[in-house]
């Protein structure tokens, strides 16, 4: 009888264990932890550009944001930025503003990499990671749409193609 006690109690052991390395994984690989939701209005915050140009989000309102969270080391980040900037003129005249927030990289490494593809959209440094705790961003690289009443209409995780960075902007265009 003592083999099979232990037999059991073995087994529940592993099965206890089993189901917590199950949900550890989940948890940490699956699981929606974003704290933005579309419907929801976007979290203020003020960041400085790399000009030393203070932006609040708040005064952005009356104008679609497209809020960009990414770093110089993110290859999709990297592959995207190309596609924004060659659409935020055109859609900037419209009332699109895009805001790429960088998650806390030096300075000079985000200047570098704004120099060599020429980007002219405002680029903030989350120094703290304030900003992108408070929307719980958790893959790089993240984008929250917001439109000209301050409300989140989309939060897209992954990169994008031209095409989608074009809906996305058409997507949050003022009315006009």
């Amino acid at each position: 009888m003592d083999k099979r006690k232990r037999f059991w109690m073995r087994l529940s052991i592993l099965a206890v264990i089993s189901v917590a390395l199950g949900y550890t994984f989940y948890s940490n690989f699956f699981a929606d932890r974003s704290l933005a939701r579309a419907g929801e209005q976007a979290v203020n915050f003020v960041l400085e550009d790399l000009e030393g140009e203070s932006i609040e989000l708040r005064e952005l309102e009356g104008k679609g944001v497209f809020l960009n969270f990414w770093g110089t080391y993110c290859p999709p980040c990297e592959r995207e930025m190309p596609h924004m900037e060659k659409l935020y003129g055109e859609y900037k005249e419209q009332g699109v503003e895009i805001i790429a927030v960088n998650a806390n990289e030096p300075e000079l490494t985000v200047q570098r990499f704004v120099d060599r593809y020429g980007l002219s959209f405002p680029i903030v440094i989350d120094k703290g990671l304030n900003v992108i705790d408070a929307y719980g961003i958790r893959p790089l690289p993240t984008t929250i749409l917001i439109n000209e009443h301050g409300e989140i209409v989309k939060v897209h995780t992954g990169g994008m193609t031209e095409q989608m960075v074009e809906e996305f902007m058409e997507l949050i265009k003022p009315e006009a």
